[in-house]
């Protein structure tokens, strides 16, 4: 019995290393199995971070766009708000020359309301003055501002006047 005993022994450690590299051989189409999808999952995710990158530079060329876009209609509102304030100070100076204009034209016409009065007076001191010479001379009616018109038979009339 001796003899078989190593024989077996040797069969048994034989069996063992087969059953180990058997087990080694499945633990290295697992762990192939599981970097394969460890792989495809990687290959997506980075189709996804490029997809991700493309999507993210579209949306900087959209900011930047709209960035301009923006500064842009900023100095067109700061060109309009000077264009209104040089358009406001130009509206008060119309308007302070216009109410200059209307006090110069009240002024005009006061002085010649003033000046039509002073007549007026001046008028009536040298009708009275008239009428005061007429009666101290006798004279007939005093004038009273009104002229009497002459019949024209006093021109046709013999005196040498008649226009036939």
């Amino acid at each position: 019995m001796a003899p078989s005993a190593p024989r077996t022994r040797a069969a048994a450690v034989l069996r063992m290393k087969q059953i180990a590299l058997d087990n080694q051989d499945h633990t290295i189409r697992c762990l192939r199995a599981q970097l394969a999808t460890e792989r495809r999952g990687l290959a997506a995710t980075k189709k996804e971070l490029k997809e991700t990158q493309v999507a993210l530079e579209a949306s900087h060329k959209v900011i930047a766009g709209l960035t301009e876009i923006g500064l842009s209609m900023s100095k067109k509102i700061e060109k309009m708000k000077v264009k209104k304030q040089l358009v406001k100070a130009n509206h008060v100076e119309c308007h302070q020359k216009f109410q200059a204009r209307i006090h110069k034209a009240e002024d005009s016409m006061q002085a010649q309301h003033l000046l039509i009065e002073a007549l007026v007076d001046e008028k009536d001191s040298l009708l009275q003055t008239i009428h005061d010479i007429q009666e101290a001379n006798n004279a007939p009616a005093p004038f009273n501002g009104y002229w009497e018109e002459e019949p024209e038979e006093r021109y046709s009339s013999g005196r040498g006047r008649d226009r036939r």
